[in-house]
């Protein structure tokens, strides 16, 4: 089967691009690399299953695919915050492009959107039915409304034209390729710790996330792809193991066996308190639940990034 995966060379892009190849499909990335990284696709570019497009999607792209999964989009507050206009549009017009090319090709389509929809939630945790707590001219909507707003195009297509399309809400996703400067909070704790600089924890750190791991994210994204039954759903992908910040940054800490101390700052600005996923949608429909406990998942993130450093020093000696 030939796939299309939009944000290709993202951090979930490109573990997902993995899992197709590994199982025999054609992947065609398109990726403009403003978030997205060269190096997270660089041991595929010369696989045969494996072409690689440089295109910005909000631009028409014209390609026959069976498959249509929609990542394009920066999803850090690091990077949607520094590409403001180009988070509205990669999510709005793009994905309209990405939906005109679904219907051209009578392809399936996968639209990612974020539990970010959700806001400041004052409902936990997160149900899909739920509609969100969200600031529709703060900070952080350029990408929170984006998303919405890719959500509610897309159920437009599913009840204009019958599309074959579902939508997934992603929770906090870590792991290997995560960038190392996107400032989301495990690849910052752990560069920090790896250093041994302080940890910055925003208010009293009681906030919580749920951290998925990113090959149990992937392997969801998939099965929602396949499932029939997905068609026309809004579905939440994430671990519902909620920790506190302060957790997190206690368990990387340790993880990373550093000396690093915790550094406390004011509270963000539209900073969700809680997040955490109801995943009895996913459970029901897709069969699907996550299976790399944090501890797990979080050794082989640190792995990766103290092999990132390595490399790092590597180049230095080099030059």
């Amino acid at each position: 089967m030939r796939v299309l995966v939009t944000g290709g060379a993202g951090f979930i892009g490109s573990h997902l691009c993995d899992s197709l190849i590994a199982d025999g499909h054609a992947v065609v990335a398109v990726d403009n690399f403003i978030t997205g990284r060269p190096v997270n696709i660089a041991h595929l570019r010369d696989h045969p299953d494996f072409t690689f497009v440089e295109h910005d999607v909000i631009e028409p792209l014209e390609i026959d695919v069976e498959r249509i999964f929609h990542l394009a989009s920066p999803a850090s507050p690091e990077g949607y915050m520094r590409h403001p206009i180009e988070t509205h549009l990669v999510n709005s017009v793009g994905t309209l492009n990405m939906l005109r090319l679904a219907r051209r090709n009578g392809a399936r389509f996968l639209y990612t959107s974020t539990s970010e929809a959700y806001g400041d939630p004052a409902v936990h945790p997160q149900v899909e039915t739920y509609h969100g707590n969200v600031n529709p001219v703060g900070p952080r909507s350029c990408y929170d409304e984006s998303k919405r707003f890719g959500e509610s195009i897309t159920m437009e297509f599913i009840r204009q034209f019958d599309l074959d399309a579902r939508i997934i809400r992603i929770f906090n996703t870590y792991g290997p390729r995560n960038d190392p400067l996107d400032g989301r909070v495990v690849p910052n704790f752990i560069m920090r710790a790896l250093h041994g600089q302080p940890l910055p924890v925003f208010g009293n750190g009681e906030q919580t996330r749920s951290l998925c791991y990113v090959t149990d994210l992937v392997r969801g994204l998939r099965l929602a792809m396949d499932s029939d039954v997905a068609r026309g759903q809004v579905i939440n992908l994430g671990n519902p193991d909620e920790r506190t910040i302060l957790e997190l940054a206690k368990a990387i800490i340790a993880q990373c066996g550093s000396a690093s101390e915790i550094d406390f700052g004011p509270a963000r600005e539209d900073d969700p308190e809680r997040r955490c996923p109801d995943i009895t949608r996913a459970r029901t429909l897709l069969g699907w639940e996550p299976a790399v406990e944090l501890a797990q998942g979080m050794r082989e993130t640190v792995a990766y990034f103290a092999g990132h450093l390595e490399r790092e020093r590597g180049a230095i000696v080099d030059r």
